[in-house]
């Protein structure tokens, strides 16, 4: 029996727009993009110019800071100009598809994987950048050392799909992706991971330490899991895949070749919900194309609390396996028929403020974007506390950060947590503040300071 943990504190938000059919495969994009920006703090170095054929796996470009991490084509066809920014910042990187070639390489036997070829594979195949590490919520230097790596088997968050949806036919791939991964940690140790209570998908996997998880959002963050499991201390690294990714590496090692599989949930009340089976870096174009009530829509790469906002132009986020699609909340509500003092029996509340309470526990809500009020003084009202599960002081964590207390801010906690965990903290705050910036940016002081 694995060892079970039940998460208390949380939320679970209610939206209409649940995927609930099986899967159908997209037809192959004829553009592969890829945003650096997926990868908070990489500098990206061109190794493919504008106007170069390549193949599929072969290398676009690298991390100016550490050049054997590379970042590879899924596709082949010809590189086009990237999409530059502010300052020449590279935003997206554009392969336009023609023909089937791919780079080949030899299979690695996951039953004898030895960790320093097994890094030097993923390195060289362009899987590294599917790895990510706390603290910082960075990639891992291509020297890194975890103490774990953990795996979330579930995504609590609002509208996510199942670990059967996304894994459906890749369970044996995702158990040679934790072989490959054992061979990397110390001690013979094994994959950390999490699966949500009751659900028996993972109950064949062996080559993984097993702890089910009952309770609430955000119960299937990976960094809930691991204060839960293994908390982390100053000085050590802990990696984290995400679930489709270990399966990918899986496959593509035993396989020989570059393997970026994502099965992506279309979610939310403006859309058709759909499971979509495509690949990293697709078009959001053909993602939503005849799915997609595109006026007055916003599309979101990823969930409504932690996904970023691409536009058709851009490409799937690298790490996201779902789109969501709710309405746009740009016109005023009148204060007394659906403002704040109307009744509130279509509006969803952590608070008494509207009655949801009262409502049935399976009622859904068609939310919208709008943030009902601006920026205003930073209140301690003690609702961080009722949707935060870490044994941390989320208000005095973030007042550290806003000050740059950087003494302060490493004894609250903030080599455990990532952006994502206050994300819940962001949806109730009484204050509007952008809470998962503030956390990024004190992340960013602290690797500025010590990293």
């Amino acid at each position: 029996m694995p060892a079970s943990v039940k998460i208390r504190k949380g939320l679970d938000i209610r939206l209409k727009g649940t995927v609930q059919s099986a899967s159908h495969a997209l037809p192959a994009a004829d553009r592969f993009s890829i945003h650096p920006t997926d990868f908070h703090g990489l500098v990206p170095r061109m190794a493919a110019k504008a106007g170069t054929e390549v193949k599929a796996g072969e290398v676009l470009f690298t991390d100016k800071k550490s050049p054997d991490i590379k970042f590879v084509s899924a596709v082949s066809g010809t590189v086009q100009e990237p999409v530059r920014g502010e300052k020449r910042r590279i935003l997206r990187v554009d392969v336009v598809a023609s023909g089937t070639d791919a780079v080949s390489h030899p299979s690695v036997d996951p039953t004898a994987a030895e960790g320093d070829a097994v890094r030097a594979a993923m390195l060289e195949r362009g899987y590294w950048p599917m790895l990510r590490q706390r603290p910082f919520d960075v990639m891992p230097a291509a020297d890194s050392r975890p103490r774990d790596i953990f795996v979330s088997g579930f995504d609590s968050a609002p509208l996510a799909p199942t670990a059967a949806m996304v894994l459906e036919g890749r369970l044996d791939a995702f158990r040679a992706g934790c072989a490959y991964l054992n061979s990397m940690l110390p001690n013979g140790r094994k994959v950390q991971l999490g699966v949500k209570a009751g659900d028996d998908f993972f109950s064949s996997v062996s080559e993984a330490d097993i702890t089910s998880f009952s309770g609430p959002h955000p119960a299937g963050n990976v960094g809930v899991q691991i204060h839960e499991v293994a908390p982390m201390n100053k000085g050590e690294v802990v990696w984290t895949v995400g679930m489709q990714d270990v399966a990918n590496i899986g496959e593509g090692l035993m396989g020989g070749s570059y393997v970026c599989k994502r099965t992506v949930a279309l979610t939310g009340s403006r859309s058709q919900p759909a499971l979509l089976r495509t690949t990293i870096g697709t078009p959001m174009a053909d993602i939503v194309k005849d799915r997609v009530m595109m006026e007055d829509t916003r599309v979101i790469s990823g969930n409504v609390l932690t996904g970023s906002v691409r536009g058709e132009d851009g490409a799937l986020g690298f790490f996201d396996q779902q789109v969501t699609c709710i309405p746009e909340g740009h016109e005023p509500l009148f204060f007394l028929t659906k403002g704040w003092l109307g009744p509130g029996f279509d509006k969803f509340s952590a608070s008494r403020a509207f009655p949801t309470w009262l409502m049935p526990k399976g009622k859904e809500y068609d939310l919208n974007t709008n943030n009902n009020g601006e920026e205003r003084a930073f209140v301690v009202s003690g609702q961080y506390d009722a949707v935060f599960p870490f044994d941390i002081y989320p208000v005095q964590l973030i007042k550290s950060i806003m000050v740059g207390d950087i003494d302060r801010m490493e004894k609250l906690g903030i080599y455990e947590v990532a952006p994502e965990d206050f994300a819940l903290c962001e949806y109730v705050c009484t204050s509007k503040l952008a809470v998962q910036d503030i956390v990024r940016k004190g992340l960013d002081q602290m690797i500025e300071e010590f990293a």
